[in-house]
């Protein structure tokens, strides 16, 4: 592995104790009962999502590592991942802000598309490697 399926693995790697310090966080926001219900399931969301999709990141930066695509092609899927996964879990924490619900779910929305065009590329680079 090298170039930008390196890096990008070392960015998810780095990124997976944020996300578990959010559990921690998590918890401490249902103690405290700061939020309302539909607050405390978007935090809940945004959290999961996180987590679940740094995991598939670690499995496609793998893939896509083992593949023949250009390096142009890698960067573009590498970067696909990254804000995918950020707008993908981010858009629930958008929830968080009052009057912010229409933001939260087009930035989900953009997440889920970078998601799936990177999981395209990925599957394009595997059928013709």
């Amino acid at each position: 592995m090298h170039g930008p399926t390196q890096l990008f693995t070392v960015i998810a790697l780095v990124s997976l104790p944020t996300v578990m310090y959010g559990g921690y966080a998590l918890m401490g926001v249902m103690r405290d009962r700061k939020l309302t219900e539909h607050q405390r399931a978007m935090f809940r969301a945004g959290h999961a999502h996180a987590g679940v999709l740094l995991i598939l990141a670690l499995v496609a930066l793998q893939i896509l590592s083992r593949t023949t695509l250009s390096g142009t092609t890698l960067w573009i899927g590498c970067f696909l991942l990254l804000f995918g996964i950020l707008a993908q879990s981010g858009g629930f924490f958008f929830h968080l802000i009052p009057n912010r619900g229409k933001l939260g779910g087009r930035v989900t929305s953009v997440g889920a598309v970078f998601l799936a065009a990177a999981t395209l590329l990925t599957a394009y680079g595997v059928a013709f490697a």
